[in-house]
């Protein structure tokens, strides 16, 4: 690969995942024609209800990237102004004027860059997140150049509002149909959000080994909580039964997988994103969580790789919250024993073992989502 061509943050499986990725490193070659000086551009998603900046998708030309990194938009008063004054801000001299007291200020002093443009970005006037573009030389991002980076700045935001848009309105039609499941059960919507946190602190950690971009790890985040959308159709005498289902009602409840493939179809079909790879994800987090890695899951039976990875983390996330909380019939498990309980299942050949170890490598991370 030579110095001219952008090369992504992180690698991806598959398709899945990285489609901001792929369009981002399209643009920056365009870019590089015009204003070679322009080394690395970033986005950076901003979570209002924790107030986290996390590292989104990115295009460099060398060095080493960084990814699944995040930080309080609080904790920065320069940034904080930029996301309320709705201005840029420009660092003619990156070495004078940043301290390494963090881990992005010494990755950024490492990797040589000299100067750097950040735009902030908004979606209908709502702050959505920072578009970085670094050089390695100083002073690049002269008046002329801010100006003429204008353009692919708000194509950028366009673009990233679009894809953000479309994964709104696909989880806000399920959100809807999700909260009449809330209403019959509270505990439904609580695990939901758990399980949630949980597939994303496992897709975290599993990042570099696994090759998972920033992207793939916030659409899994955002997917999750879709993964039982199908048990709105299933009949409160079953759903809410406080206690153990017969097998009668067990296989009533098993229908819900593909109550929940019925659900997006019909989703994806009216939003016209049969093609998306996004979408392949979504509908993989609800078709495939429950099959098991020996075979003996439904609703095909998938067996090892067959299971794509997103489902094989949610199964994992989804199981170790079943035994972390209370149920009608049962207390809920203390953590060593819930992952033990895992590690059985690895071992039997039910579920992911790499995804067991990331979950068991954050004990800390674990009992805050539980008690949050």
């Amino acid at each position: 690969m030579t110095p001219d061509q952008p090369n992504t943050e992180a690698l991806t499986v598959g398709e899945v995942g990285d489609q901001l990725n792929g369009r981002l490193r399209q643009l920056h070659s365009q870019l590089l024609e015009s204003f070679p000086v322009v080394d690395r551009i970033a986005c950076v998603l901003y979570e209002r209800q924790e107030d986290l900046l996390k590292t989104f998708v990115s295009s460099t030309r060398e060095g080493v990237a960084i990814s699944g990194y995040e930080f309080r938009l609080s904790d920065s008063k320069s940034l904080s102004n930029l996301a309320e004054q709705g201005t840029v801000r420009v660092l003619d001299d990156i070495p004078a004027a940043v301290h390494a007291n963090s881990l992005h200020s010494v990755w950024l002093l490492k990797e040589g860059y000299r100067s750097s443009l950040t735009v902030p970005l908004f979606d209908h006037h709502q702050f959505i997140g920072f578009l970085f573009y670094d050089s390695r030389q100083p002073g690049a991002f002269t008046p002329e150049v801010q100006r003429n980076l204008s353009l692919y700045s708000k194509l950028i935001n366009m673009t990233i509002s679009s894809e953000l848009n479309v994964v709104r309105s696909i989880t806000a039609s399920a959100q809807v149909a999700r909260e009449f499941a809330n209403l019959r059960d509270f505990e439904t919507g609580s695990h939901l959000e758990r399980m949630a946190h949980y597939a994303r602190l496992i897709a975290k950690d599993l990042a570099t080994s696994h090759h998972l971009s920033d992207e793939f790890i916030e659409h899994l985040f955002l997917f999750a909580p879709l993964h039982d959308i199908g048990k709105i159709g299933i009949p409160d005498s079953v759903l809410l039964k406080p206690g153990r289902l017969d097998p009668d009602e067990r296989q009533i409840m098993d229908t819900h997988v593909q109550k929940g493939i019925d659900v997006l179809d019909r989703l994806i079909g009216e939003f016209g994103l049969e093609e998306l790879p996004d979408s392949a994800m979504m509908v993989n987090v609800v078709a495939s969580h429950h099959e098991c890695l020996d075979g003996s899951g439904y609703p095909k039976g998938l067996k090892r790789d067959q299971i794509p990875l997103e489902a094989r983390i949610i199964s994992v996330a989804d199981i170790f919250d079943a035994l972390t909380t209370h149920r009608p019939y049962k207390e809920p498990w203390p953590l060593e024993a819930a992952i033990a309980e895992l590690e059985r299942l690895v071992q039997i050949g039910k579920i992911d073992a790499d995804c067991v170890a990331a979950l068991k490598r954050h004990p800390d991370d674990v009992n805050a989502i539980r008690t949050r």
